[in-house]
């Protein structure tokens, strides 16, 4: 029987999940949940329906993981222990600051309702910590680095368009090429969050809107663009689409350390991304961490799980012989 997934939310990132479930053939979609009109949604899966957001409890029985689109600035900390009353699930959750909190709240309700809940997967958080993770094991006489871009940051974008004003927002995530250089080096620098990167929006205000004060909202916004240089410009719906309708991201995770018995000999672990599509991405991502949900749900264990959580043999749909014949 395939894994039956809902999507709550169905942007750039819901449709990736979509997208996601027809390249894994132990999953189906089984329904698709919105804040919009449901009639206003054209699905790319046939029979396919699509309910409003509220009406999603009153699905619990047909649906095995609840994928959550939402953003992480305001949706998914009421949205994951929400629909972990009724659902196992699965966030995307990337406010690193406030993943202790946001995993307290999910697994307080996964708990009470007997489900489990994994959050804040994706590539940063998720698959970049797992290195990192792997890294500090391996090496624990060390430092690590992480970078991201250039590409276009989902949660920074959408934090973006929050702003009274805004209609639309692109915001890229820009490497300091001498930063990484230096770090490649194996040269172990000491470097602030400014000189790491930095950061640039493209923003399409409201008619009338105070230009002045969306772009001090923004330079001010903690967690977001306080900690760095950020650039802000303001351009037409017409330029924004023309020139910034893609979403590509990537980045570098590094660490550097010594080992031998007086510390004679260095080593640099780096993993690195370059993706076309940061949400399709993303969405791969989620749509592995929901086997996993399923399959723990399984064997009966609930409350909140992030990536470090989970064995990941959880993740494939490979058996354990399979895996140990072609993959080990």
């Amino acid at each position: 029987m395939a894994i039956r997934i809902g999507i709550l939310g169905y942007g750039n990132l819901g449709k990736g999940v979509e997208c996601a479930v027809r390249h894994n053939p132990d999953m189906e979609l089984a329904a698709v949940f919105t804040r919009r009109d449901p009639a206003s949604l054209e699905l790319l899966t046939e029979g396919v329906k699509v309910y409003a957001a509220e009406d999603a409890p009153a699905k619990k029985d047909e649906i095995d993981v609840m994928i959550l689109c939402g953003g992480s600035a305001t949706d998914l900390p009421k949205q994951t222990p929400d629909m972990a009353k009724y659902f196992n699930v699965v966030d995307s959750f990337d406010t690193h600051a406030r993943i202790p909190e946001h995993f307290d709240a999910v697994d307080e309700a996964a708990k009470n309702s007997g489900h489990v809940g994994i959050i804040s997967v994706g590539w940063d958080p998720g698959m970049f910590s797992l290195n990192r993770l792997y890294a500090n094991a391996v090496l624990p006489g060390g430092k690590d680095y992480t970078f991201w871009g250039k590409g276009v940051s989902q949660g920074h974008s959408d934090a973006i368009r929050r702003i009274e004003g805004v209609k639309d927002a692109r915001q890229y995530t820009i490497p300091i090429d001498s930063a990484l250089e230096a770090v490649r080096s194996g040269s172990n620098p000491e470097l602030s969050i400014r000189q790491k990167h930095t950061r640039e929006c493209f923003v399409v205000a409201e008619k009338g809107a105070d230009q002045d004060k969306i772009r001090e909202t923004i330079l001010h916004m903690p967690n977001y663009f306080a900690d760095y240089d950020t650039t802000v410009h303001f351009i037409s719906e017409e330029e924004l689409r023309r020139d910034h309708a893609g979403i590509p991201h990537g980045g570098f995770v590094i660490r550097s350390g010594k080992t031998g018995w007086e510390d004679e000999h260095s080593h640099v672990i780096e993993y690195s991304l370059k993706l076309d599509s940061n949400p399709e991405f993303t969405s791969s991502v989620l749509a592995a961490y929901a086997r996993a949900a399923y399959r723990l749900h399984q064997e009966g264990q609930s409350g909140c799980k992030s990536v470090f959580d989970i064995a990941p043999a959880y993740l494939s749909a490979l058996d354990g012989a399979a895996l140990r014949k072609h993959l080990l």
